[in-house]
């Protein structure tokens, strides 16, 4: 796996490299093609905390996991524990549908924090591109995600789709017309 290693507020020396690519590298024993593969690693300070954000964008998957820790090692364990468990929870229906890892371009510019801002505005922005996929490959994107909803062209019935987790902890879907 190749790694893409970035810090703000924060510089990343050789040790906290060599320690996320022996961390991360533990991933690639799941996937087919790791050398195929790019780690986008962002570290950053808030407060006293150390986040540590992992995205590794494949072609019909991306894994994220996001974590924070006062001590950046123990941010970067927890964060690689996590995205080792995404993997391990949905190995079956990953090798179910036939899901191969590959990589494609993914955009990390995101969040601006403008603390001075007193209206209520859109803080974030992102672009995704929207694969379709039947309601089982959005369940397990959205789960690899860690998100409460995923936005989907459904295959099925070739309408765009919301996906998204009920209270319950069931599913419920969005069609548009």
């Amino acid at each position: 796996m190749k790694f893409n290693i970035r810090g703000k507020k924060l510089k990343v020396t050789t040790p906290i490299q060599k320690y996320i690519e022996e961390k991360l590298g533990k991933l690639d024993k799941y996937f087919d093609e790791p050398e195929n593969l790019t780690a986008n690693v962002v570290i950053r300070i808030s407060g006293i905390d150390q986040i540590v954000e992992v995205t590794i964008p494949a072609k019909k998957v991306i894994l994220r996991a996001e974590e924070r820790d006062k001590d950046l090692y123990a941010a970067i364990d927890l964060v690689s524990e996590k995205l080792e468990r995404q993997v391990r929870k949905n190995k079956t229906r990953m090798h179910h549908k036939n899901i191969r890892p590959r990589l494609e371009d993914f955009n990390l510019n995101f969040e601006k924090d403008d603390p001075e801002e007193q209206e209520e505005t859109i803080v974030k922005r992102k672009q995704i591109e929207m694969k379709p996929m039947n309601e089982e490959e959005a369940i397990l994107q959205m789960e690899l995600l860690g998100h409460d909803f995923f936005v989907f062209f459904d295959t099925d019935n070739g309408t765009t789709c919301v996906l998204y987790r009920r209270k319950d902890g069931n599913y419920g879907i969005i069609e548009t017309k």
